[in-house]
């Protein structure tokens, strides 16, 4: 039992569970509007081009917003922030719902609406996780990361069947409603947060001299930025999204594509629930560079696999190995970096995180588009080690970190 997951912090912490449970349901209704907009642009015009556009029309945003959220996290009180994040991000879900039920829904609305979501995501996630630093105890950070994690892969599987299933039966409208509902839970829950307090932050930096603070202090931590670069290279090289619909039509046709999206959730949801053993890890450093090679070595498996149940197999491996990374990467986060400049460190860890896939399917689809889908992944794959392993030898001291604090 001392390796399932461990989920006694919910009870015993009322506003990390408060937290939890509110992002959460908000997560799930983010899922569900994430099918929506693409199936709408593309029921509307049928061009496989204005989907793509829309990922670039919500990263570009995101890019500038993310700093400068971190910024604020640090500089103003973090609850007020994620409130006034939401409260605009449900605006936008009525909005959306608004424009569907025209009889003729413009396009222009839904990439500028996606926009500005994706701006307030830059301004909310920062203060989400520093909120999380202040309320969570040290010894608890491992508990708690592999609960967020387990509930991210769970809503990663839930939520684009249940956005297809209440598509198809109820329409766009519904859809972005229940999304603004979801947000209505989520305020309740921060609104109800107590004892909070505000940053610890010098009243006589400018936000820009701020900024540079957090980006030299980033720099200045080898460990660090080796928790973002190996990240970085994994899913840039070895995150074949992309290329799934191509892959599908080898598997069947399009009735396997939800089966190649869902396995690397459902992998990360099984590593959740049975990570226990990580608090005994104190080599975090080299756990988080093995888990990210074991990444790189599933995804070669995947693209040499001629049959689906082994591609969904090593799909689902693959997903196992960026849970363990990814909870790792939050130990090591939150153990080093101090709460007044949490803030901003999180809009540094957001644009290495949400950039890397966008630049992966990118990646993947120029070079299938030069040598052929298998090439792609497979190479991916290995580039994926090999700047793992290139990571560790020029970043001694993220390899060699330890952790010397002992979690009960």
């Amino acid at each position: 039992m001392k390796y399932l997951l461990n989920i006694n912090i919910l009870g015993r912490n009322h506003n990390f569970a408060l937290l939890f449970w509110g992002q959460s349901v908000s997560f799930i209704g983010g899922m569900i509007t994430s099918v929506a907009l693409p199936y709408q642009i593309y029921h509307q015009t049928q061009s496989t081009l204005m989907v793509g556009l829309l990922s670039l029309a919500q990263l570009i945003p995101l890019l500038f917003t993310a700093l400068i959220g971190g910024v604020l996290a640090d500089r103003h009180h973090r609850i007020k922030l994620l409130l006034i994040a939401e409260f605009f991000l449900a605006i936008g879900c009525l909005l959306l719902a608004y424009n569907a039920f025209l009889p003729k829904p413009h396009i222009w609305v839904l990439f500028v609406i996606s926009s500005l979501a994706s701006a307030l995501m830059g301004l909310h996630r920062p203060a989400m996780d520093s909120i999380r630093q202040q309320i969570v105890d040290k010894a608890d950070y491992p508990a708690a990361g592999a609960l967020i994690m387990s509930i991210i892969s769970l809503n990663m599987i839930i939520g684009p069947a249940a956005g297809g299933l209440i598509i198809s039966h109820y329409g766009l409208v519904v859809t972005y409603l229940i999304d603004f509902s979801t947000f209505i839970v989520s305020f309740i829950c921060i609104c109800n947060m107590r004892n909070v307090p505000n940053p610890k932050r010098n009243r006589d930096e400018s936000s820009l001299a701020s900024l540079k603070s957090g980006l030299k202090y980033a720099f200045s931590r080898q460990e660090l930025m080796g928790t973002y670069y190996v990240d970085f290279i994994a899913m840039v090289f070895g995150m074949p999204n992309a290329l799934f619909p191509a892959i599908a039509q080898s598997f069947g046709g399009v009735k396997t594509l939800g089966l190649l999206y869902s396995a690397p959730a459902l992998g990360a949801l099984m590593i959740s629930l049975f990570s226990g053993w990580t608090k005994h890890i104190k080599k975090q450093g080299a756990a988080i560079a093995a888990a990210a090679a074991l990444w790189g070595v599933s995804i070669v498996f995947f693209g040499l696999s001629s049959h689906l149940w082994p591609a969904l197999l090593f799909l689902s491996f693959a997903g196992a190995f960026d849970a363990i990374s990814g909870i790792f990467r939050s130990i090591m986060w939150n153990e080093t970096i101090p709460n007044e400049l949490r803030g901003r460190l999180a809009g540094i860890e957001m644009i290495s995180y949400l950039s890397g896939p966008k630049l992966g399917d990118t990646e993947s689809g120029l070079v299938a588009a030069a040598f052929g889908v298998t090439f792609s992944i497979i190479s991916g794959g290995a580039m994926c080690i090999l700047g793992v392993i290139g990571c560790c030898y020029f970043m001694p001291k993220f390899w060699r970190y330890y952790s010397s604090d002992i979690y009960k």
